[in-house]
């Protein structure tokens, strides 16, 4: 650590004390133990061979918008025709090459023994390229269902392993952008970055002003005009791509907003900005921290937050912070429609305390209101098997245009889905209903909205780093309690007409459906619920009791309250007239020549439906249907979903419900219940 002592003394004379000796700072990136990075001869290649791109960039950098604009982005490479033919032909060599060794390969029956040394090939060639290319691989790094493991480990190394720049021109960025002298900023500062990423390099330093120890970010020189060119060249390929392969997604837009948050990224105020709105909303969750920011010394190019130590949640393997960052991550997106859109591993860390820490607020991403409710709606009809309402809700989301046929698209959906919904909903893989789904995309005209695909990205990097942990982990598993809970307490007007319709089919309450939300619900994560070694047990039934009866009888429940109310009371007339009915029956029994049907049987079928809701309802709240008769797996209909149902259900339902000891669970936890 330098000892910057308070004068203006030039960044490159700066002298100082040996560093102290710290405890080990994460990220990491391979430091040696004066705290510098170690650098191996193959990342040397990331300025060797792209060197060329960042000092053209340096020049050109003051020509370039400072936030994503194609035509002035075009307007500044069509003066520069030998530099984008260079940099194209560089492409399409280093890509070029790779293809035709992984056919070589598969010529001569090699395809297995070089799998591992191809590998690590394409990952130097991405390196190579730069920061476009790592970024890219970045968001496919952290798939392990979709990458193969070779792959999957040579990827991850592009999270840490990139040599940084000079430091002296770190520095000089630094005293640019701020104004001041390096000393008169920072009382210490590490004579050598402890991370570098693609867009830049972090020294660990202590302010003067207040003593503070903190992150600097500082951005590589060059990198905005090394990107520029790279997105100029991919989007005249994509645009290609789509009209040689007619592609429904429109690539040229999906590359746009891609770009767009990568741009958005390079502006360090912008993000110093998201990370403040990031703690606001998300800083006070049990076990999360989130870095302060400080935003009045933040400048475009230099990022000054709160030091965070840990170490990378993917190496501690800690299942309890994944649930966390699930809950987490369900609330960003569906709750606050504000959401961390580039959580891979080397963002996302176990503190010294126990708690996740979120880092690199460049990359957010903002989810509107009526895609927030439509993506819970399509999650509720996908899991309850309602197909013709899921191609609705495509078309709802972009993902399907208005003109497709409805009809056909159901049929094929439901040979998409079903078997994936026939396994439950707990195993149902993000990675799984993304592949199938992506066999009838072109006949129906599918089309990812740009919007959708920082969505996609979220949701698929947050299984990714779970399948890490767990190789059964299932993110829409995961995410179905809370989508129950969500329905069932949001007052939204769309998501309270989407429960009725669930709820009543034809006019029929579907018990099953309800019985399926509430226990679904009960699984969910919740703030309170995060708790470390928790000591009530969540599985007995004393505690789901209360938990039903708390959520229906508070204001959360009050839509679900007054439909229980409502139905409770159809099944206590339907048991009046059963009851008397049973009644009148055992007096004529005692006559001469008595005989004749079931006074059951006297029951209409809608009485009969009646009473057998009312039965479920006490057994869902007494939870006597776990022992005897489990509760199905969300989407399972039931024999009591349908019509009629023999006399001896009925018998037995009405036998049940006299027998009070059956449903002393329920009354005994009344009084514990709040009301308020």
């Amino acid at each position: 650590m330098l000892l910057l002592q308070p004068r203006a003394v030039p960044a490159p004379a700066l002298r100082g004390r040996p560093p102290r000796p710290r405890r080990r700072l994460v990220p990491p990136p391979l430091a040696s133990a004066s705290g510098s990075i170690v650098v191996s001869s193959d990342e040397d290649a990331f300025t060797r061979c792209s060197g060329y791109l960042f000092e053209e960039g340096a020049a050109t950098e003051s020509e370039l918008p400072t936030a994503y604009d194609l035509p002035g982005i075009a307007a500044v490479y069509r003066r520069r025709p030998l530099l984008v033919l260079r940099r194209s032909l560089q492409i399409g060599t280093s890509f070029g090459q790779w293809f035709a060794l992984r056919y070589l390969d598969r010529v001569n029956e090699r395809a297995d023994d070089m799998f591992e040394l191809r590998a690590a090939q394409l990952r130097r060639i991405l390196l190579e390229l730069g920061p476009a290319f790592v970024k890219i691989a970045q968001a496919v790094s952290s798939r392990p269902d979709v990458v193969p493991p070779a792959y999957l480990d040579e990827l991850s190394l592009l999270q840490d392993r990139i040599a940084p720049f000079s430091n002296d021109v770190a520095f000089n960025i630094i005293e640019k952008e701020l104004g001041l002298p390096l000393n008169m900023i920072f009382s210490e500062i590490t004579p050598e970055p402890v991370a570098a990423a693609s867009l830049g390099q972090v020294y660990q330093a202590r302010l003067r002003s207040n003593g503070k120890v903190v992150a600097v970010k500082v951005q590589r020189p060059g990198v905005q005009a090394a990107i520029s060119l790279d997105i100029y060249i991919l989007r005249f390929l994509a645009s290609l791509a789509r009209k040689a392969a007619k592609l429904n997604t429109d690539l040229p837009a999906v590359l746009d907003e891609w770009a767009s948050s990568l741009f958005r990224e390079m502006d360090y105020r912008e993000e110093a900005r998201n990370g403040l709105k990031f703690r606001e909303l998300f800083g006070k969750f049990r076990d999360v921290s989130v870095p302060e920011m400080y935003l009045e010394q933040t400048r475009r190019r230099v990022l000054i937050m709160e030091w965070i130590e840990g170490e990378k949640l993917s190496e501690v393997r800690d299942q309890y912070l994944v649930e966390v960052g699930v809950y987490c991550s369900l609330s960003q997106l569906l709750e606050y429609g504000f959401y961390h859109a580039d959580p891979h591993p080397g963002n996302l860390l176990r503190t010294v305390d126990g708690k996740l820490a979120y880092l690199d607020f460049g990359m957010m991403g903002e989810f509107r209101q009526d895609l927030r409710d439509g993506f819970i709606e399509a999650c509720l009809h996908l899991v309850n098997r309602d197909f013709d309402a899921l191609a609705k809700d495509f078309v709802t989301l972009g993902l399907l245009p208005p003109t497709a046929q409805k009809g056909e698209v159901t049929k094929a959906l439901t040979g998409v889905f079903e078997n994936a919904v026939n396994r439950g909903v707990q195993n149902i893989s993000f990675g799984d209903l993304s592949g199938n789904l992506g066999r009838t995309m072109y006949k129906f005209k599918f089309q990812i909205p740009s919007y959708f695909s920082l969505v996609i990205r979220s949701l698929a990097v947050l299984e990714g780093i779970a399948i890490s942990f767990n190789p059964n982990y299932k993110v829409l598993g995961s995410s179905y309690p809370w989508i129950a809970r969500k329905v069932l307490t949001d007052s939204s007007p769309k998501l309270r007409s989407t429960l009725q319709t669930l709820l009543y089919k034809d006019g029929t309450f579907q018990i099953d459906r309800l019985e399926s939300l509430l226990t679904e619900s009960l699984r969910a994560r919740t703030e309170q619920s995060l708790v470390r070694n928790q000591q009530e047990d969540v599985n007995s039934t004393r505690y789901a009791i209360k938990q039903v009866l708390s959520f229906t009888l508070t204001d959360q429940g009050a839509f679900v309250k007054d439909l229980l109310l409502q139905e409770i009371a159809k099944g206590i007339d339907a048991l009046g007239v059963a009851t008397l009915s049973s009644a009148t029956s055992a007096a004529a029994s005692r006559l001469p020549f008595a005989g004749g049907p079931s006074p059951l049987t006297s029951l209409d079928d809608e009485d009969a439906t009646n009473l057998r809701n009312l039965y479920r309802l006490l057994l869902l709240l007494s939870k006597v249907s776990q022992k005897e008769n489990p509760s199905p797996s969300p989407g399972y209909n039931s024999a009591i979903e349908k019509e009629g149902g023999s006399t001896d259900e009925l018998s037995l339902a009405l036998y049940e419900m006299t027998s009070l000891p059956e449903f002393l669970p329920v009354l005994s936890v009344i009084p514990e219940v709040s009301w308020t």
